[in-house]
């Protein structure tokens, strides 16, 4: 028997818990597929509607729109990321190994998560690479934040922050070298695959190279003279 791992999601973001009922998780598992396949712009409810066997009226009982839908998969991926994160780098004492590990996560290609039946983290890595942006560059990004859908995120980052600053409690910009980490992963994976001539990547396509800039950049921040 396999364990089920659930990350407990924002109440806010959804009419009817998707993870209560085989529809619900049907719309969370063909939603990823089918904007992993043809993006956010192309995704509509009536599409999902017809690649899962049901009615846009099925659709809209579990969530308002395809805008909220969207915040929820991205949302789901962070807590996700957040508990891979604590779980790999739960038995490591040096910070700065811990730190090393985290930055490897963060650059390196996810795949599928066996304990997580209805949810392809592979393809919803690639979401949040390509889409994930899409969520909060908008112009609702403020009433969003109220209803704090971005939490998963912030908690996110607010542990990577915390590894930095067990590196050197010094350092003045645990958030912002955090945040930086993250998306700094993101874009440089999203450039080597699409636009190459923007990194120093594109021509191998090797994600250890990522890694190793990563580090540079991060240890080179957040260096201590004993290292």
């Amino acid at each position: 028997m396999k364990l089920q791992l659930q990350i407990k999601m924002n109440e806010d973001l959804f009419l009817r818990n998707p993870e209560h009922t085989v529809l619900g998780r049907n719309i969370i598992k063909h939603s990823i597929l089918l904007i992993a396949q043809n993006g956010f712009e192309a995704f509509t409810f009536k599409k999902l509607a017809e690649d899962i066997g049901t009615t846009e009226a099925g659709i809209y009982r579990y969530f308002e729109n395809k805008h909220l839908l969207l915040i929820y998969i991205i949302a789901w991926y962070w807590g996700w990321l957040e508990f891979q994160i604590s779980f790999q780098t739960n038995n490591i004492t040096n910070p700065v190994v811990k730190l090393k590990k985290v930055i490897k996560l963060l650059a390196t290609t996810v795949e599928d998560d066996a304990t997580t039946s209805y949810v392809n983290e592979s393809l919803l890595y690639q979401i949040v690479i390509s889409e994930g942006s899409k969520a909060y560059l908008t112009k609702q990004v403020g009433e969003d934040n109220k209803h704090q859908f971005f939490k998963p995120y912030k908690d996110l980052c607010a542990v990577v922050g915390d590894i930095i600053l067990d590196c050197n409690p010094k350092y003045k910009y645990p958030k912002s070298l955090a945040t930086t980490i993250i998306e700094m992963a993101h874009f440089q994976n999203f450039f080597m695959n699409n636009l190459p001539s923007l990194t120093d990547f594109g021509k191998n396509k090797t994600e250890s190279k990522i890694i190793l800039f990563l580090n540079e950049l991060v240890f080179s921040s957040v260096k201590k003279a004993k290292w």
